[in-house]
């Protein structure tokens, strides 16, 4: 079930079926087996060929065949992230792991993503939102598509087995997987599972640029997996059968913000092969290559970016996805730890598993926002033993954090900041940071008496 092609952004052509794949052309007048050719574009079709993202399916019926789409209410609704529901909050915010879901109750990947913060409008196609998700029921004749933008999944607990109109993607803890615009899937799952989500509305996730790091290092193009085709069986003669009969999968469209359903006739996993660059993908997150300094100074957390989606202004980013993982720290007369800090970016971070190097009470599965411009750091444990540590060579192996970065200031559901798992004394662990200074100690009576005068 689980086979992969390998390298970012690659064109790539794949047949569940020999001769499934036209010899020539995208659109024959009669394609092989009968199929049907269907174009799904994730961008303009001018845009320059290097950006235009394009894949052409060859399938045993057309996506068109569902009923009208209706909006559900009570569904998944962020329509606005600016209105009501969502507001600023420069307070620094965590929280303690989400809980998972109670025993008896069946949610599904859909039914448990929940917003926590994000900016922008879906409709215009600008910023960004936030989720995170519990679930523990697999979808069953149900799909689901996102017409707002990319999705970047980033698994805590629990493997996610995903069917998509392109193939199949396995994608457990320490691996994240991106579901582009407009993609139908489905996620299995086998015990509650939780984890994070990060949805652009413009754009699309790219490798970093590396600059004077050079043409190797960081997440190396040929370690994304990109699925293999593969296809359901599709039920002949439906002409007898009823509207419901018919009428069998249900799916889910994340439209505007808000949530629609349909019924479609037959699953929509029928397509028999495919050939572009425009497909969902999975990485291992334990391949990454870190860069770090190997004389002084604690280099900037972007040197640990996995995928950016680049924003208007060349060298600031709509969101990055940020990792903080298993490295050796050999940097000597330096803070290692993340330093105190003020950024004109805001920070939303997540711990996939272990602990977090710079602050303890950071737990799997929980979560911490700092807003633009609000300062946050290391607790004092955490300050003092870094500065009193013998600097040899150390490696840090004791968990895996991650950061959605971005430009813009958030605004934050309400129900995240009123969730029961918030921890509101999270600002206690920067209390009591004493006043170490001792310069004024260390200065005779006769200068600190001329200080006084002015002189």
């Amino acid at each position: 079930m689980f086979k992969y092609n390998a390298g970012f952004d690659s064109e790539f052509q794949t047949e569940a079926l020999p001769g499934a794949l036209p010899p020539f052309g995208n659109n024959p007048q009669k394609c092989p087996h009968n199929l049907y050719a269907e174009q799904l574009s994730g961008t303009a079709f001018t845009v320059p060929r290097k950006e235009n993202r394009r894949t052409w399916f060859y399938r045993i019926q057309p996506s068109v065949l569902h009923s009208p789409f209706r909006r559900v209410e009570g569904g998944m609704d962020v329509g606005s992230l600016e209105g009501e529901g969502f507001r600023v909050d420069p307070n620094q915010m965590r929280w303690n792991p989400m809980p998972l879901v109670e025993v008896g109750e069946n949610v599904t990947f859909v039914q448990g993503l929940k917003t926590m913060a994000g900016h922008g409008s879906p409709n215009a196609k600008t910023g960004l939102a936030i989720h995170m998700y519990t679930c523990n029921t697999s979808m069953i004749k149900q799909a689901c598509y996102n017409s707002d933008g990319d999705y970047l999944i980033v698994p805590q607990k629990g493997t996610l087995v995903v069917q998509t109109e392109m193939g199949w993607l396995e994608v457990p803890p320490k691996h994240i997987m991106v579901i582009p615009r407009g993609v139908v899937f489905r996620v299995e799952v086998s015990e509650s599972s939780r984890g994070y989500v990060l949805e652009i509305f413009k754009g699309h996730f790219d490798l970093p640029d590396l600059g004077p790091i050079g043409s190797n290092g960081l997440a190396n193009a040929r370690d994304f997996e990109y699925p293999v085709a593969a296809y359901d069986e599709v039920v002949k003669g439906r002409e007898g059968m009823t509207k419901e009969q018919r009428y069998d999968w249900k799916l889910i469209n994340k439209f505007g913000g808000h949530q629609f359903e349909t019924e479609r006739e037959g699953t929509p996993f029928n397509v028999v092969a495919w050939h572009g660059n425009y497909s969902p993908y999975r990485y291992d997150l334990t391949k990454f290559c870190c860069i770090n300094s190997v004389t002084f100074d604690h280099p900037d957390p972007s040197i640990y970016t996995v995928l950016t989606c680049k924003g208007d202004d060349v060298g600031t980013a709509t969101a990055d996805f940020v990792i903080f993982p298993e490295r050796w720290m050999v940097m000597e007369n330096t803070f290692r730890p993340p330093w105190y800090h003020r950024n004109c970016m805001s920070e939303f971070m997540g711990m996939v598993w272990g602990k977090y190097d710079a602050k303890e009470g950071f737990q799997a599965g929980g979560a911490s926002l700092h807003s633009c411009m609000t300062p946050h750091g290391p607790d004092y444990p955490t300050f003092k033993g870094a500065s009193e540590a013998e600097l040899k060579p150390q490696k840090f192996d004791k968990g895996l954090a991650f950061m959605f970065e971005t430009n813009v200031i958030l605004n934050i559901s309400e129900k995240a900041i009123s969730a029961e798992h918030r921890d509101v004394k999270y600002f206690k662990c920067w209390e009591g940071i004493p006043n170490t200074f001792v310069g004024m100690e260390k200065e005779g009576e006769g200068k600190k008496k001329k200080r006084k005068k002015g002189v």
